[in-house]
């Protein structure tokens, strides 16, 4: 056992779960094996606690480096701003910077509030939303976060959020005063939309969905919905959270030319610092002082410092267009890799942030992958989140790498049984407790 997998067993003992994102338990890619911790991250590089150093052609950081790791503009733009004390008892000037950037980004957007993690933007953007409708009925689609708003919809009878988050999710803790406040809806289904707004009529205070999910949106879906709202009085919420920076500067919604109520925005935008934003128009986002919504480090400098740096490198290098000509890349290379040795995978997501399943096995196969190519000094699993760090030589190892293991693999799966080639147990697909 290494450092990284003894620190990890340790870790279980003493925090619920293991790790606070259930998205880096190791039990998710590959159990007993991923190295769980870090050492340093530069790049696409990686280097656990034991040495070894991994090019990263998973998640990098989960969506959220979309320049890559430590990025020399992004870092030495915060350490000026800690130089400069990162929390006063005034207000830092950044911040009003960083809304009028995003409005300028955004045209059809007057005002910002700002907060420092995706989950917690979109529960401000509901709270937003029904206090300003006085309204509690809130359609959905897609995955919002952790929130009591959003697990609300697992309290009736039917597993709501199979589909949206992850099969059998308990909401425990989550009060059943709550059920049938949150109700979900199926991407690209525009008839079914249509159903469930007519259900609740004048009740519903917001829709609140990505814009693009794991597939591109069907002609005319998105304008329905957009009409829709304005006709029932709802406030549209388009996060933005994961899509946003990666099809157009600022958010995806843009590029269809769908413009939101309010928007909200995290991850990729500052790099890996803490930063998340809600944007609106004004007659909605005043209803912020008809509510109480407040926090002290809402208000440090050093996410708004980050997300302005950030914003002006990936305006300064159109990233959009660099990140979905990797991600097409990668994708048509998995699609040739499998065709060539005769493996069937089902490839999904927007280009930048694809993804991919295996027809027969997956779980099986998803880890035998993960495990050979980690072999290989690549950190992989079934998706590959571009940056602008991926260059054309990491991104010709990886398929170098794949191209071998998928061999591999192919004579794994004519033998009948793939899992005996595995080292540990498979991999999990959903949430689980681990201690």
């Amino acid at each position: 056992m290494g450092v990284s997998q003894g620190l990890y067993k340790k870790a279980k003992k003493l925090i619920p779960g293991g790790t606070q994102l259930l998205s880096k338990r190791p039990e998710m890619f590959l159990p007993d094996l991923w190295p769980a911790y870090y050492e340093k991250a530069k790049g696409c590089r990686v280097w656990d606690l034991d040495g070894k150093k991994y090019t990263d052609m998973s998640y990098m950081g989960i969506g959220a480096c979309i320049l890559g790791y430590a990025d020399d503009d992004v870092d030495d733009a915060v350490k000026r701003a800690i130089d400069k004390g990162s929390m006063a008892t005034l207000n830092c000037p950044e911040e009003v910077a960083l809304a009028e950037v995003l409005c300028a980004i955004h045209p059809w957007a007057d005002m910002a509030r700002f907060a420092r993690t995706g989950g917690e933007a979109m529960a401000i953007a509901v709270r937003i939303a029904r206090a300003r409708t006085g309204r509690e009925i809130i359609l959905f689609c897609g995955y919002h976060g952790w929130h009591d708003w959003y697990l609300s919809a697992n309290l009736g009878e039917s597993r709501s959020l199979d589909g949206h988050l992850l099969p059998g999710l308990e909401p425990k803790g989550v009060p059943r005063g709550l059920k049938g406040t949150a109700v979900p809806f199926v991407y690209n289904d525009t008839e079914g939309f249509l159903r469930l707004l007519r259900k609740f009529k004048n009740k519903v205070a917001a829709i609140v969905m990505e814009p693009v999910r794991n597939r591109y949106t069907e002609k005319g879906f998105l304008e329905t919905v957009c009409k829709a709202a304005r006709r029932a009085g709802a406030v549209l919420v388009f996060d933005e959270i994961t899509s946003g920076w990666r099809i157009a500067l600022g958010g995806a919604h843009l590029e269809f030319g769908i413009n939101p109520d309010i928007a909200v925005f995290g991850k990729g935008m500052t790099n890996g610092y803490p930063m998340a934003a809600i944007i609106g128009k004004k007659d909605v986002m005043k209803a912020c002082q008809e509510t109480f919504i407040s926090s002290t480090y809402w208000t440090e400098r050093i996410g708004p410092v980050a997300a302005l740096a950030t914003i002006e490198k990936l305006k300064k290098h159109n990233a959009w267009r660099e990140l979905a000509v990797t991600g097409r890349r990668v994708k048509e290379g998995w699609r040739l890799i499998a065709k060539r040795h005769g493996i069937g995978i089902d490839i999904s997501g927007i280009d930048p942030l694809g993804h991919f399943s295996f027809e027969r096995d997956n779980l099986v196969l998803k880890t035998l992958f993960t495990q050979e190519m980690m072999k290989k000094g690549f950190l992989a699993t079934n998706a590959f989140y571009a940056s602008l760090a991926h260059k054309d030589v990491h991104i010709k190892k990886y398929l170098e790498a794949a191209d071998k293991v998928f061999y591999r693999m192919s004579g794994a799966i004519k033998e009948g049984r793939p899992e005996k080639h595995l080292k540990g147990p498979a991999c999990h697909t959903g949430f689980r407790r681990l201690n």
